[in-house]
């Protein structure tokens, strides 16, 4: 290319140069000062063959002993060597400034620590065999050559069968099930294909994080609603709601249970108001005291999105989750992804499928439901010995330890830290004014030996949080 007949821009090896003729730097110092730049940046990278002095000048127009002049100055400072026969390398080049911020993840908090962090599953007892068999299984099949928009068929099928053994909910509701790429995904799609900028979508407060981000994204009016010992307070809700999202079965994080007379309320709320209510099951399946209350998208199919996700139950290597909705949702989140090219990736759609041909996913349930509640009452047991309050339903993968302020909210988390565990706090839960300090405690993700060195640790740390703070 050229700007005005002066500049060019030559692409060597996928590498742009730019040559200045009216520059009063000289021409070699250019091509030097390139080839560093390109180094410095990672456009090349150590190992890399150059072109030869011949080519190169060839490609940029200008004579080979300017490109001679780089190459050599390039040798002094240690950057080019020459390999007899077989040309110029690159022999090394340092990770750029920007390279490193890109790729640099931000720090995990539980690095390092004990995790008694939320949202984890328990991976231990998944079944190993089983899980290689489904992999295998699945890197023996055909590459596709398209995905289904809608979920893979098997996958589909196998979440229907799920769905009616383990959450009762049948294929009379006349709702389709699509797959999605989890649960904050399927928030952000719903959010895009039937909310406009400014609308009122309603969340619990405190709530899911991930979710309040997805409709923040959709640039919704996000409207947090106090959280009570039922659930959602369906009395807070705004009458201009056009959205709302709950976890009914287990709220998240204070552990609740909507019970039926709330979750009839929220109905009867969305049918006068004509909102859409997104019921996220995301641990459904795992109630230890009594058998699950019936879904919302049960009682109202035309009115609930039903989400769930694999990321609880099994692992979030996986990445897949379900959507069952009406018709007339599916299709336009179907609308959505054909317009946008996503849609949730086959690989761990096909693994689920797999487990469940062979009884595997089946099993692995029935594991789980025997080993979360040994897990809940060693817990339990250790924070109540030490005189800490405990509160949240006999389900699920965490329980919930008010406490009195943000102030021993924050230093809880501190002295747990200091002795190597990592606690997750209600502040990063809340959007609307604090009423409610506490630490949500899961204890799904450490192995059996780890949980009680962790727990203790914990409880001693919270302890004197508790008896200390004034």
């Amino acid at each position: 290319m050229t700007d005005g007949g002066k500049n060019w821009a030559v692409v060597v090896d996928d590498l742009p140069l730019v040559i200045d003729r009216d520059s009063s730097v000289p021409l070699a110092v250019q091509v030097a000062d390139g080839l560093r730049g390109a180094a410095t940046t990672g456009a090349l990278r150590g190992g890399d063959r150059l072109p030869s002095s011949r080519e190169l000048a060839a490609r940029l127009g200008v004579s080979r002993t300017v490109v001679t002049a780089a190459y050599d100055q390039l040798h002094a400072e240690g950057w080019l060597s020459g390999r007899h026969g077989s040309g110029t390398y690159l022999t090394a080049s340092p990770v750029p400034v920007a390279a490193q911020a890109a790729t640099t993840p931000r720090a995990d908090p539980a690095v390092g620590l004990l995790d008694l962090g939320t949202g984890a599953p328990c991976i231990e007892v998944i079944d190993r065999t089983a899980w290689r068999r489904a992999w295998r299984a699945v890197s023996d099949r055909n590459p596709l050559v398209r995905k289904e928009r809608a979920g893979e068929p098997d996958y589909r099928a196998a979440v229907a069968e799920h769905l009616l053994r383990h959450r009762g909910l049948g294929p009379g509701s006349g709702s389709v099930a699509l797959a999605t790429a989890g649960t904050s995904t399927a928030v952000s799609e719903l959010a895009a294909t039937l909310l406009r900028p400014g609308d009122v979508a309603a969340i619990e407060d405190p709530g899911y994080s991930r979710a309040a981000g997805a409709f923040h994204a959709a640039g919704v009016r996000l409207v947090p609603v106090p959280v009570d010992a039922d659930g959602l307070r369906v009395d807070q809700l705004p009458l201009d709601t056009k959205m709302v999202y709950c976890t009914p079965a287990h709220q998240f994080p204070l552990g609740a249970r909507m019970p039926a007379a709330r979750r009839i309320e929220l109905i009867e709320f969305a049918r006068r108001t004509g909102a859409l209510i997104i019921e996220d099951d995301y641990d459904g399946e795992l109630r230890y005291d009594t058998a699950p209350l019936p879904l919302l998208a049960a009682l109202a199919p035309e009115l609930v999105v039903h989400l769930g996700t694999t990321s609880k139950i099994l692992s979030p290597t996986l990445g897949v989750g379900w959507m069952v909705a009406a018709p007339a949702v599916t299709d336009a989140v179907l609308t959505y992804r054909e317009l946008t090219g996503t849609g949730p990736a086959p690989a761990g759609q096909q693994v689920v499928a797999e487990l469940a041909r062979h009884g595997d996913l089946a099993r692995h349930l029935r594991r789980l439901r025997r080993e979360m509640p040994l897990r809940r009452t060693l817990v339990v047991e250790e924070l109540l010995r030490r005189g800490l309050t405990v509160r949240g339903d006999d389900a699920g993968s965490h329980l919930f330890i008010p406490l009195a302020s943000a102030a021993q909210e924050e230093a809880a988390i501190a002295a747990a830290a200091t002795a190597g565990v990592y606690l997750d706090g209600l502040g990063r839960y809340t959007r609307g004014p604090r009423h409610t300090f506490g630490i949500a405690l899961g204890y799904a993700a450490l192995s059996r030996a780890d949980l009680p060195v962790a727990v203790r640790s914990a409880g001693d740390a919270l302890a004197r949080v508790v008896q200390w703070t004034p």
